[in-house]
């Protein structure tokens, strides 16, 4: 829920013992799991033998999925309607390539979340586009900018294909700043606001490494309401800035902190594929806003399958709100 309270406590360093030991960490809420189910576009048909079937729009895609190491509970006629599968290249870490066992027109298909259309797409690095997980975080972050009693500014790093950016300036964001550090990603999200109608938005697409963004506005005194972080395991920007996890992460929570506003609403922060507890994260947003109030929740996303309803993780987070 928006709050029009001011924010009293100085900014101080995210690792000063001198503070940590005097200010009032924030609730703490742990675990958290954020489920995500079918939808009319999206669904988690079956998993197992490490992999996933899954419907996005009127497509059937079989990816890999570490995880699922249980054994499938459809039959495998089920999983041979497929319509694209991915395959790992193992010359290439991470990349492959998609086979479709069916004829597909385009690569590019249309999907929709709350009526919000954007665009799908096959990539060598398996995914579409899209992160259903995500709904969660989506809905979240709609009811806090509709419900806020004030103008709300959204910083959006590793932004990625955009949904959280258009979902932001569609609930009624005064301003919504999206950073990626991919060419390509930022085209891809302009085609979704695009295919959207939302060219109207006021949405800044900006190309650079997320790091040196949000540095600089900080000298700027730049200052936003709700601040998401999607970053990646490891990753390079434009001219090679090099971004590790656990080297990274302190110091990009410690300079979104002080981008906070007056009168702030939330930081949400999500990580992929990677080998640490939630803990983690929570007990390092808990260190960033010591002092600030509110609340910190953290755990998993998890998609839920249709028909046996088994849970399948995909991602750590953690939150912030006031």
């Amino acid at each position: 829920m928006a709050t029009t309270n001011k924010i009293k406590h100085k900014k101080t360093p995210l690792f000063n013992p001198l503070f940590t030991v005097r200010r009032k960490r924030p609730q703490e809420v742990v675990p958290v799991i954020l489920e995500t189910g079918a939808s009319e576009d999206y669904g988690l048909i079956d998993s197992g033998h490490k992999r996933k079937l899954e419907r996005y729009g009127s497509y059937l895609l079989i990816r890999p999925e570490g995880q699922a190491m249980w054994q499938p509970n459809l039959d495998h006629s089920v999983w041979k309607k497929a319509d694209a599968i991915f395959t790992g290249n193992p010359d290439k870490q991470g990349m492959g390539r998609w086979d479709f066992p069916h004829s597909i027109p385009h690569e590019t298909w249309p999907l929709f979340w709350k009526k919000l259309p954007f665009l799908g797409r096959f990539t060598s690095f398996r995914h579409v586009g899209v992160f259903p997980e995500q709904d969660a975080h989506w809905r979240f972050i709609e009811d806090l900018i509709q419900q806020a009693t004030q103008p709300v500014r959204v910083l959006n790093l590793f932004g990625y294909t955009g949904l959280a950016s258009l979902v932001a300036a569609r609930a009624g964001a005064e301003e919504v700043t999206h950073v990626d550090a991919s060419r390509r990603a930022i085209s891809w999200a302009q085609e979704n606001q695009k295919t959207a109608n939302l060219l109207d938005k006021p949405i800044r697409w900006i190309c650079e490494d997320a790091m040196k963004f949000v540095m600089r506005e900080e000298k700027r005194g730049k200052s936003y309401d709700l601040i998401l972080l999607d970053p990646p395991t490891y990753g390079r920007g434009p001219r090679g800035e090099i971004w590790d996890f656990f080297d990274s992460l302190p110091k990009m929570i410690m300079s979104c902190q002080a981008l906070l506003s007056s009168t702030p609403l939330s930081v949400i922060v999500t990580a992929y594929s990677i080998r640490i507890s939630f803990y983690a994260i929570h007990e390092l947003m808990c260190d960033a806003f010591t002092g600030f109030g509110g609340k910190i929740e953290s755990g998993e996303l998890i998609l839920r399958e249709e028909k046996a309803k088994r849970a399948l993780s995909t991602s750590l987070f953690s939150r912030w709100i006031i």
